[in-house]
């Protein structure tokens, strides 16, 4: 047996995710649960849910979430982490609510989040944040014991992130026909969001020019790239681009979209292009529509050989990562100094998320933060 890895104070891990539908009849009320108080008719939502339609209407992320449980518990069992590991979602079940529920009544009290965002914004943070002080909320207005809830850290430039993306970009360019692969371009992807979301992301003294969002972003792409030509010998040029954009036309959000660049690409000559979907931790609904369905035919039609690499997903390198965090996290917590592990030019990010980071678009309460009103 293992030796055991202290991960007191804690007694408890909540992954905690976006959700999705799991059959025609819950795209509607899902996206209901998505886009509740902005006013958009039931018939829009339908429209809008064509795309789950197209796939029976269930989303991937609720497979790809409990296989992502199964590989946590066997990591943690296999390394002697003793840490119960709960799931629950923002907008489907099962829901966070729900589950703190179930985490208070089993006698757990100082839970540590995983949340499936890598990368500081407020959708990709805050919002989640957000989500626990309502569910917390909820649970004070029942009565019931409050856990305290800390956040893992932004794990983007983690090893146990970073590689196995390094390894789906080299396997996607072993893919391509030989006679392209020489030249072909990287696209690194992630989710488009506005930009005034993206120049308030992260702490307040790091505000504009796209914020933490960009800079996270740019910093994981060009370890990958780099890590490529260490590896291959071959300098394949690279650009960071965007996809799943949802908003109003009148509000800038970040640009290039994917299918914009693959057009760009082929009319400069371009022989073949990776994209490589670094924003995202699996691949849910985004990844298999935007990507591997709208951008794969957007190719195909300018006749441009691609390839998707793979996204993090269940790989037990991610889930050794994520047993890292807890254990340095939880070493914080009981005082000991720490050196945490991250790679690239910025280096492991705030344990705490500040007062001013990622601000709301209105004043919520959020857990989790320097801000909580449930420290």
């Amino acid at each position: 047996m293992p030796d055991a890895l202290d991960a007191s104070p804690y007694d408890a891990l909540l992954l905690l995710s976006f959700g999705g539908p799991e059959g025609p009849d819950d795209v509607v009320p899902f996206l209901e649960n998505v886009t509740r108080g902005r006013g958009i008719p039931k018939e829009r939502l339908k429209e809008v849910g064509r795309h789950y339609f197209l796939f029976g209407g269930v989303s991937p992320i609720n497979g790809l979430n409990r296989a992502l449980l199964d590989a946590l518990r066997k990591d943690f069992a296999d390394h002697g982490l003793d840490l119960p590991v709960y799931w629950g979602n923002r907008n489907w079940a099962p829901y966070v609510t729900d589950t703190l529920r179930e985490i208070v009544a089993d006698g757990h009290r100082r839970v540590l989040v995983l949340a499936t965002s890598a990368y500081a914004s407020y959708s990709g943070c805050r919002q989640y944040r957000e989500d626990l002080a309502a569910a917390l909320a909820a649970l004070a207005d029942e009565g019931r014991p409050l856990p305290r809830i800390d956040k893992l850290r932004h794990y983007f430039n983690h090893p146990g992130f970073v590689e196995p993306m390094i390894e789906g970009v080299l396997n996607s360019l072993a893919d391509l026909p030989e006679d392209v692969r020489a030249g072909a371009h990287i696209a690194f992807t992630t989710h488009s969001i506005p930009h005034s979301a993206a120049d308030t992301s992260g702490p307040a003294e790091g505000h504009g020019g796209g914020g933490a969002y960009l800079r996270q972003h740019l910093d994981v792409a060009r370890l990958i790239a780099d890590a490529v030509r260490e590896r291959t010998g071959a300098d394949h040029p690279w650009r960071l681009v965007y996809q799943s954009r949802s908003g109003a036309p009148h509000i800038p959000w970040l640009e290039p979209d994917i299918c914009d660049h693959l057009e760009e690409l082929h009319a400069a000559g371009v022989p073949a292009v990776v994209m490589a979907p670094i924003g995202f931790v699996s691949d849910h609904m985004e990844v298999l529509y935007d990507l591997d369905t709208e951008a794969t035919a957007k190719a195909e039609e300018l006749g441009l050989p691609v390839r998707r690499s793979a996204t993090v997903g269940a790989d037990p390198r991610f889930a050794a990562a994520i047993r890292d965090l807890i254990v340095e996290r939880a070493a914080i917590e009981r005082g000991q100094r720490v050196t945490p592990c991250a790679l690239g030019a910025l280096g492991p990010s705030h344990h705490v998320c500040p007062v001013g980071c990622c601000p709301a678009r209105a004043a919520k309460p959020a857990a989790a933060g320097a801000d909580s009103p449930y420290a």
